[in-house]
């Protein structure tokens, strides 16, 4: 079988690069695998090979699926659809909230709007489509309005999307994963551990330069009545946004209150630093594991 490895050449980091060659490395043990640059010549490049493993940015996401989906051509990871709702915060939201999946009170402001007066401080404000932490700083937590006005401008003229202005729940921080649908073991993240003075979330440059100093815990040391809930209202999250494959959730807890605040629909695989990586790590699955168990998962959903 040929695989391609379909990257965006446009938005590498070392970790992306490390991701990128690391799947390549597994793939190839038991495949013709080649890796292929997202390009304006893609459409003509991948009509000669059976099957891709999507490994696209959040720019790219839609883009290659679709591809992929006019060429009946099997790959990894979720639809074109399903990306785009996902990339999009505000638009998981009010569908997690529609089936019943807790989520943190919100609202959405788009460019030129105004801003409204929020009854939820403290508030967080990000952008509504950015991933990796983009846009979150050590002021993106705000307690009065025109703190709020400040911040929301400031991501309307940096991003120029509409800002998601969130209510901040000050409790412990989750993610959870799921793989081939199997819920994983939950991580905790822990950010007690950073240094004094840094925002205790992930911000941009908590998740990017302090994540050496953040303690993750996995499986997360939760009582089963809630580590059954999270699962559950996982799967359902799942279905409902009609994810393939894998994804990761992140999700937030106070006094056992579930608040589940975004979903990846297409988490980094980087060795020793994706958070899914942990917790397959933790159910058992060595690296090779995991990348072929999603690499044939895909494969039997094209049979299907």
């Amino acid at each position: 079988m040929k695989v391609a490895v379909v990257y965006d050449k446009s938005n590498l980091d070392e970790a992306r690069e490390l991701m990128i060659q690391s799947v390549y490395n597994v793939l190839s043990k038991r495949y013709q695998v080649q890796l292929i640059a997202f390009e304006d010549n893609l459409f003509e490049k991948i009509v000669m090979f059976d099957a891709v493993f999507n490994l696209s940015t959040a720019s790219k996401q839609i883009h290659v699926p679709v591809i992929l989906e006019l060429l009946k051509i099997p790959y990894t990871g979720s639809t074109s659809q399903a990306h785009a709702i996902c990339i999009d915060k505000v638009k998981t939201k009010i569908i997690l909230s529609y089936y019943g999946i807790p989520t943190a009170s919100f609202i959405s402001v788009d460019i030129k709007e105004q801003v409204p007066e929020i009854q939820f401080y403290p508030a967080i404000v990000k952008p509504s489509c950015e991933g990796s932490a983009k846009g979150l700083d050590a002021d993106s937590v705000v307690r009065d309005y025109d703190s709020l006005v400040r911040k929301v401008r400031d991501i309307h003229t940096r991003f120029k999307q509409p800002a998601l202005v969130e209510q901040f729940i000050d409790g412990r921080e989750f993610s959870v994963g799921i793989l081939a649908g199997e819920v994983l073991p939950i991580l905790e993240i822990d950010f007690s551990t950073l240094p004094d003075g840094l925002e205790r979330f992930y911000s941009y440059r908590v998740k990017h330069e302090y994540g050496d100093h953040t303690r993750y815990v996995c499986p997360a040391q939760i009582d089963e009545d809630l580590e059954r809930k999270i699962k559950d209202y996982a799967l359902k999250a799942f279905e409902v946004l009609g994810l393939r494959n894998y994804a990761r959730m992140d999700l937030r807890v106070k006094e056992n209150d579930i608040y589940f605040l975004e979903v990846n629909s297409l988490p980094m695989l980087t060795p020793n630093y994706s958070d899914i990586i942990k917790m397959a790590q933790a159910a058992g699955y060595s690296y090779d594991d995991l990348i072929l168990k999603i690499f044939e998962d895909a494969l039997r959903y094209h049979e299907r």
